[in-house]
């Protein structure tokens, strides 16, 4: 992201709606209005017909947002997409679309306006499988809380299995004696539930086939916690990690960077995460976080150091904080996590095989699923070295640091 410069030439303002666009030109500091366009692909054409190869376009993120920057790109300078909380236009006193456009067209010729992270197309076709995917796994919860609302309406107990909607527990929900209408209810949700697990098969797979060949992906997947969905919510959100100068930057733009405030003489204070950033991003992370400190090594051992001083719910977050910096050092550096485990990563990889459509049985991979207990019980012994010489490390870091104060200004010119 980067603020641009005054622009010497036309500035064209875009306030886009589902059925049409209003236009605004701003042209050495003047600004009139330019009535509307349709918003559908032959309008859009005719008004990037009507630009000179010289003027720049500014439009808010919608949803259609991206379909209007790729039509535009070819015919002018370049096309700005800019966040509607960076632009101001929400807080107006006299808010309509001729002010919004207006408003635009002048923030752009002045050279104010910060313009987004534009995906290219591989990251666009991710991202699109990743929220398709969130969709249906929301749907399948809701269809399963349902089942749930029944049996607890008909004050049945605890299935005898640990899993309701495997076989065992679709055998008893199938015998169980319940009022007509409980039993359509269920029969249905069922029904919904088996063609949801089928849907969220399908676009795992292309998931599954588009991170074969992503190295990054590969790459993320040697850290232990974090497996195929992670690794590419993770890359779909950020896209190049090359853009971002340090680990700082990346931990902002995924909104995991606490508040700062501060007035007067008196100390800045640290708050609560930003959460500016991609919420699913912070979603994958978290779920990472959990499942990383409960496998040994360093990140387990910076939880528990972290859950003793601020409780469960920060130390989670701090973890995940954690993985972000550390998924920006191995990317940047083109270097797997060096305390991995070989045989999970290793299982992991295969079964990204698998779900992309790969043979069980294929001879070149006999073996990559088999359990080597005493392999992975050694592969485990390493893993708590290396967390007791995280532990040694930070406690003589501590030793040799001098008495500072807590808070958000213990580090000078940070806040």
């Amino acid at each position: 992201m980067s603020l641009l410069g005054r622009w010497v030439g036309r500035a064209i303002g875009v306030d886009v709606h589902r059925g049409f666009c209003v236009i605004a030109i701003c042209e050495e500091g003047v600004v009139r209005s330019a009535g509307r366009v349709s918003s559908t692909p032959e309008g859009i054409e005719a008004f990037a017909e009507s630009l000179l190869p010289s003027d720049r376009v500014a439009l808010e993120v919608t949803g259609s947002a991206w379909e209007l920057a790729r039509i535009l790109e070819p015919r002018v300078d370049r096309v700005v997409v800019v966040s509607p909380d960076d632009t101001g236009i929400v807080q107006a006193r006299a808010k309509t679309d001729r002010l919004d456009a207006r408003a635009l067209a002048r923030l752009l010729w002045a050279g104010e306006l910060e313009s987004v992270w534009v995906p290219d197309e591989r990251c666009r076709v991710l991202r699109r499988r990743l929220a398709r995917r969130q969709q249906l796994v929301h749907a399948r919860t809701r269809s399963k809380n349902e089942i749930h609302a029944v049996l607890q309406r008909r004050l049945r107990g605890r299935p005898p299995c640990s899993d309701l909607f495997g076989v065992k527990g679709r055998r008893w929900l199938s015998g169980l004696e319940l009022p007509l209408e409980e039993r359509e209810s269920i029969d249905a949700a069922i029904r919904h539930i088996e063609f949801l697990d089928w849907e969220i098969r399908e676009v795992e797979q292309l998931i599954a086939h588009q991170a074969l060949s992503w190295p990054e992906i590969h790459r993320l997947m040697t850290v232990p916690g974090v497996n195929l969905i992670c690794a590419a919510t993770f890359i779909a959100a950020v896209g190049e990690v090359n853009r971002f100068m340090t680990s700082r930057k990346l931990v902002a733009y995924l909104g995991l960077d606490p508040k700062v405030r501060q007035s007067g003489e008196a100390p800045a204070r640290s708050g609560r995460i930003s959460k500016r950033g991609s919420a699913t991003a912070r979603w994958a992370l978290v779920e990472a976080a959990w499942q990383a400190a409960r496998q040994p090594g360093p990140l387990h051992a910076f939880y528990q150091r972290t859950r003793a001083r601020r409780g469960h719910g920060k130390a989670i977050v701090a973890t995940a904080r954690k993985l972000a910096v550390l998924f920006w050092c191995m990317l940047t550096r083109a270097e797997d996590y060096a305390h991995q485990q070989p045989s999970l990563t290793k299982r992991k990889l295969r079964q990204l095989e698998l779900t992309a459509g790969a043979p069980k049985h294929a001879r070149s991979t006999v073996g990559a699923l088999s359990r080597n207990e005493t392999l992975r019980q050694a592969e485990r012994q390493i893993a708590e070295q290396a967390e007791t010489s995280y532990l040694r490390m930070v406690k003589d870091q501590q030793a040799a640091a001098p008495t500072r104060k807590a808070g958000a200004s213990v580090t000078l010119e940070r806040a």
